[in-house]
C-alpha cells in the first residue's frame, strides 16, 4: 500500500507538472492530492516502534513535500506558476525515492525518545525546505533576468510560464524573506544539533562531514543576508550565494548520504 500511494503521489505530481496555466483549480485539486498520497505514505514509516528511519531518499521526500506545500501557498498570493513547472517534477522524483532506496532504522536513545529531539529533527526537515524553496526562486529569477536580456528568447511551456512570474523586485523580496526565515530555522537546527550531539556522543560538536557542510551553509547565508543589509547585494550575487549556500547544505546530509548508501553500500554513522 505504501509503495502504491508513493507511485500514485509521483503520477500525480507529473500530471501537475503538465497542466495549463488557465487551468488553475484543477492545478490546485491534483496538487492536493498528490501531496495528501505523499505525506500518507512518507511520514507512518518515518517513525515507528521506537525506531528512527534515516536516509537520503527520506529526508529528500520529506523536504519536498513540504516544499509542495509552501509553493501551493505562496502562489495563492503570486503567480508562481513557472516554480510549478520546476518544483513538480522534482517533487515526483523525489516520491519514488523512497520505496528505492529505504535507508535504514536506527533504534532512539533515551535521550532521543524526548519531543524535543523530534523538534530538532522536523525544524531541519523545514530549514531544508525552506532553502530548497529559496533555490528554485533563485534559479527562476536567473530564467527570468536572461529572458529580459535576449531577445530571441522563445516561448515554450517554460518560457510562457517565466513570463508569467512576478517583477524581478517582487521575486527579489520574496527570495529574501524565504532565506530570512530558513536562516532563522536552520540556525535552531545547528544550535539544538549541538545540545543533541553533546547528549548522544558526549561532545558538543562532532567535526563530521555532516557538521563542517551545515556550518559552512550557516555561514554563506549569514554573509548573504549581512551583505544584503548593509551593502545592498542583490541581482547575480545574491543568486550566487543562495545556490552556494544551498548546495552546501544538500552536501550536509542528502550527499552524504547518497554517497554512504548508494555509493559505500553502507549503514547510518
Amino acid at each position: 500500500m505504501q509503495t502504491t500511494f508513493f507511485i500514485a503521489a509521483a503520477i500525480l505530481y507529473a500530471v501537475c507538472a503538465l497542466l495549463p496555466a488557465r487551468r488553475g483549480s484543477v492545478v490546485s485539486g491534483v496538487t492536493t492530492a498528490a501531496w495528501i498520497l505523499h505525506g500518507a505514505a512518507l511520514w507512518p514509516d518515518v517513525l515507528s516502534n521506537g525506531e528512527l528511519r534515516v536516509g537520503f531518499a527520506f529526508m529528500l521526500s520529506a523536504a519536498l513535500w513540504i516544499s509542495v506545500a509552501a509553493w501551493w501557498l505562496e502562489n495563492r498570493n503570486f503567480a508562481l506558476d513557472g516554480m510549478r513547472r520546476m518544483i513538480m517534477p522534482c517533487a515526483a522524483v523525489s516520491a519514488l525515492l523512497p520505496s528505492l532506496f529505504p535507508g535504514s532504522l536506527i533504534p532512539f536513545s533515551e535521550q532521543a525518545q524526548s519531543p524535543a529531539f523530534g523538534w530538532h529533527v522536523a525544524i531541519a526537515v523545514m530549514a531544508y525546505s525552506t532553502l530548497t524553496i529559496a533555490a528554485f526562486h533563485a534559479v527562476l529569477m536567473a530564467l527570468q533576468e536572461t529572458r529580459l536580456h535576449t531577445r530571441s528568447a522563445k516561448k515554450g511551456w517554460l518560457g510562457a510560464a517565466i513570463d508569467q512570474l512576478p517583477a524581478l523586485l517582487t521575486m527579489e523580496k520574496l527570495l529574501f524573506r524565504m532565506i530570512g526565515i530558513g536562516f532563522v530555522l536552520l540556525s535552531l537546527t545547528v544550535l539544538s544539533g549541538i545540545v543533541f550531539s553533546e547528549q548522544l556522543f558526549g561532545r558538543a560538536l562532532r567535526w563530521d562531514h555532516k557538521n563542517i557542510f551545515a556550518l559552512l551553509s550557516w555561514l554563506l547565508f549569514a554573509a548573504l543576508l549581512a551583505g544584503r543589509r548593509w551593502r545592498g547585494w542583490r541581482g547575480k550575487t545574491a543568486l550566487r550565494f543562495t545556490l552556494a549556500g544551498f548546495a552546501t547544505l544538500a552536501l550536509a546530509y542528502v550527499g552524504s548520504r547518497f554517497v554512504f548508501e548508494v555509493v559505500l553500500h553502507r549503514g547510518f554513522t
